[in-house]
């Protein structure tokens, strides 16, 4: 990021001289988010996943936020994530979803955070550290029921399952991964909730972990001891082709930095790929893919080109979306209600992140993670 303070955006007007582009952070509709799923799973544990850079929003003020609200436990990918969340929230639970690394070993000790174990070869590894270096952390053990990417097997964590003999068994955490929780009717939900169930009784007193944002909304034979919601918080619709229950959080907005006439027959951008088919004006904003929207929604005379909001509406974007460039169509518009230095929002509320990355034959977590990498960063709460 190009640089942040906690300061609001001014709607309508760029604010930041610096910048053509800024990424405004609702931190306290993150927590809102929380809080809504926290209240769907009655009396389970309701987890955060913060991995990715907080899905791009900021891990440190994401995670600082979260904690406040009172979530107790963090998942990120690797261990420099595992630090960056450690700084914000000292007594949570943290888990490193990439597992354990030798290479990595002493910072597991050092910061208080748990590995999700993997494989067996990952376990006895983890065992050798602990054994050597006296570590009383624990770790989560990471099952495969149906995903087929990372994880033991069925019938390799059944065979473990002997270990809670043992009085300092090391497993705070038996979990595994729901393939396919946003398409509610999908068959592969029913099987992995039973294998896991199944499974969950043979480490009875161990807390449990399968749902993600969607699997949330299966229902509660999905919920167990602990939920793992990610994409949900920052606002992508857990529940895809019903409404969207959760809030939006960010506004992505471009500088407009000239609005010029396109007489009829003439094209705009690369490649010529958009040609005016009227008399028209084009807002020039500073926001291109270098700042995380996708050429692949670009306005070149396809249903699906992406749409800005300009003055308060809705305006399509023509011409393919270059590094550092949109163009957006304000024709319809009045005259002067668009002028230099006006916001022209392609994010937001009125434009959802989902809606966004459809446009662009993509997944809003995939938009999420890409954006603001020079923008102006704001946040809002906190």
């Amino acid at each position: 990021m190009a640089f942040a303070e906690p300061v609001p955006e001014i709607p309508g007007v760029m604010s930041d001289p610096e910048t053509g582009g800024r990424l405004t952070v609702d931190l306290d509709a993150i927590a809102e988010n929380w809080q809504a799923l926290t209240r769907r799973l009655l009396t389970v544990e309701c987890g955060a996943v913060v991995k990715a850079n907080a899905y791009g929003l900021g891990l440190e003020p994401v995670t600082a936020r979260l904690a406040k609200a009172g979530c107790k436990t963090f998942f990120v990918a690797d261990v420099a994530e595992a630090r960056r969340a450690r700084s914000r929230a000292r007594e949570a639970a943290i888990y490193v979803l990439d597992g354990f690394s030798p290479g990595a070993a002493d910072a597991f000790a050092e910061l208080n955070i748990q590995p999700v174990i993997n494989s067996t070869v990952e376990l006895a590894e983890w065992d050798a550290f602990v054994a050597a270096q006296d570590v009383r952390g624990g770790a989560a053990l990471h099952i495969d029921t149906g995903m087929n990417r990372l994880g033991m097997s069925a019938e390799e964590a059944a065979a473990l399952a002997l270990r809670l003999q043992q009085q300092n068994h090391g497993i705070t955490l038996l979990m595994s991964h729901l393939a396919c929780a946003e398409v509610a009717d999908h068959p592969l939900n029913a099987r992995q909730i039973r294998l896991f169930r199944e499974l969950r009784i043979l480490y009875h007193g161990v807390p449990a972990s399968l749902a993600n944002s969607s699997g949330i909304f299966l229902g509660q034979t999905a919920h167990f001891d602990l939920a793992r919601p990610g994409a949900a918080l920052y606002g992508i619709n857990p529940t895809p082709g019903r409404d969207n229950p959760m809030r939006n959080v960010l506004t992505l907005s471009g500088r407009v930095l000239q609005v010029r006439k396109v007489p009829q027959g003439q094209s705009v951008g690369y490649g010529a790929a958009w040609t005016a088919k009227r008399a028209s004006r084009v807002a020039i904003a500073a926001l291109g893919y270098a700042d995380g929207l996708s050429r692949a929604s670009s306005g070149v005379d396809r249903k699906t080109a992406s749409n800005a909001i300009v003055a308060g509406k809705r305006c399509p974007i023509v011409g393919y979306i270059s590094m550092d460039l949109a163009c957006i169509d304000v024709t319809d518009l009045p005259d002067n209600v668009v002028r230099r230095g006006d916001s022209a929002k392609f994010i937001g509320d009125g434009l959802p992140i989902d809606e966004v990355a459809g446009a662009a034959g993509t997944i809003g977590y995939e938009v999420l993670v890409r954006l603001g990498s020079r923008c102006h960063l704001a946040y809002r709460g906190g």
